[in-house]
């Protein structure tokens, strides 16, 4: 019996993935053999000993100290873009938001008072603070092409917009999924000085952290809409109120809201709603059960933001060794050698590292003894080692 410990509301769908008669899911269990969470931050809670993983049913690990739980040889598993059509679709409707000051004139008129003749009269002298611009012709800049990024830029395109992107790391998958029709830039400094509108979709990392600047923005096309639904670091909020103030930004639409963007017509802040869709918590409550489920199971790793990809179908009838390990010379060496030294026949070997990380999955003939176990698991730089019968 499996036991997964869970924080936050799991979506019914997701733990229905576990099935009742090998899987026991609730969020008070004393030892655990892995994590389901969502926004909790698993910084403030003591991780079990008996951990084997940790899934996020949704794309960012912020909230979840992942070099703690690499040192540990516990994956982190996430859920990249089973949100993507949630957050693309609030993207494109800021677009609309700024672009028309929808929200600003839903306020003027909310607020109106007096006669239906005086209202309509009011409405029609006021009407004139709102003039928008429309969508085609204009030129969105997307920082990130990941499953969000790539959705956002091919829906633009569809609207009749220019669109240039920009990722240093857009991946093969997603090279395939992006319309031809988009551009690239070679730089942030080159997307921002060609584009009308610019939406951010990069994770938070080091790299990323206050990625838009006073230096970029100065740089950028004055009376630029600036969208950010990844995360509030990215963006240096001290510099975008000053491009506000100065009027070489003419609007700033995102996700996180705070008391210096409070009060401000020119900015649209919403209640971190990127993934707050029931569909989307669905989608990523599905896919992380199914991907710590097979982990538990079979020891196969996909979507892990801290281990290697390594899926390797289960062979013979025989025990299956998962040995994680910091990636230096000879590992699988000792790993064959302890194998071999208990008479043990290797059908099948699967070793890939990332990083600081290797990971090695070995199916063998008949069942492996504790001694072997212990064998490996005092070898120096052996994080974590797991049979699988």
């Amino acid at each position: 019996m499996y036991r997964i410990l869970t924080f936050n509301n799991i979506s019914v769908k997701g733990l229905e993935r576990f099935p009742r008669d090998q899987y026991e899911t609730s969020s008070d269990i004393a030892h655990p053999d892995a994590v389901m969470l969502r926004s909790h931050k698993l910084q403030e809670s003591e991780v079990p000993e008996a951990v084997l993983a940790v899934g996020r049913a949704g794309a960012g690990v912020n909230n979840i100290p992942v070099e703690a739980m690499s040192r540990r040889g516990i994956p982190v598993f996430n859920a990249p873009g089973a949100n993507a059509n949630a957050v693309k679709e609030l993207t494109i409707a800021g677009l609309f938001l700024a672009g028309r000051h929808i929200c600003q004139a839903w306020a003027f008129a909310r607020d109106l008072d007096g006669t239906d003749a005086e209202i309509n009269a009011a409405v029609e002298q006021g009407k004139k603070r709102f003039t928008g611009f429309e969508l085609p012709g204009r030129t969105l800049g997307v920082i990130g092409l990941g499953a969000i990024g790539v959705e956002v830029a091919n829906t633009a395109i569809a609207l009749g917009m220019n669109v240039v992107g920009y990722d240093p790391e857009i991946t093969v998958r997603r090279a395939w999924q992006l319309s031809s029709r988009v551009d690239q830039a070679h730089s942030v400094d080159e997307l921002m000085s060609r584009a009308d509108m610019v939406t951010v979709h990069a994770p938070l990392n080091e790299a990323t952290r206050g990625l838009i600047n006073g230096s970029r923005l100065a740089a950028a096309n004055p009376g630029l809409v600036l969208l950010n639904f990844a995360r509030s670091e990215v963006v240096e909020e001290q510099a975008v109120l000053e491009a506000l103030d100065r009027e070489h930004l003419a609007g700033y639409v995102c996700d996180f809201p705070s008391n210096a963007l409070k009060g401000r017509d020119n900015v649209i802040a919403l209640p971190h709603l990127g993934a707050s869709t029931v569909e989307s918590q669905e989608n990523c409550a599905i896919m992380v059960a199914d991907q710590l489920r097979e982990y538990l199971e079979t020891g196969n790793i996909r979507n892990a933001v801290n281990f290697p990809e390594v899926v390797m179908p289960r062979g013979g009838k025989g025990n299956r060794l998962c040995v994680v390990n910091a990636n230096v010379p000879n590992m699988l060496g000792r790993i064959s050698t302890a194998l071999a030294d208990a008479g043990l026949n290797i059908e099948d070997m699967y070793n890939k590292s990332r990083d600081e990380l290797a990971y090695t999955v070995v199916d063998v003939e008949g069942a492996i003894p504790p001694a072997v176990v212990e064998t490996i698991g005092a070898v120096e730089g052996v994080l974590r080692v797991r049979v699988i019968e």
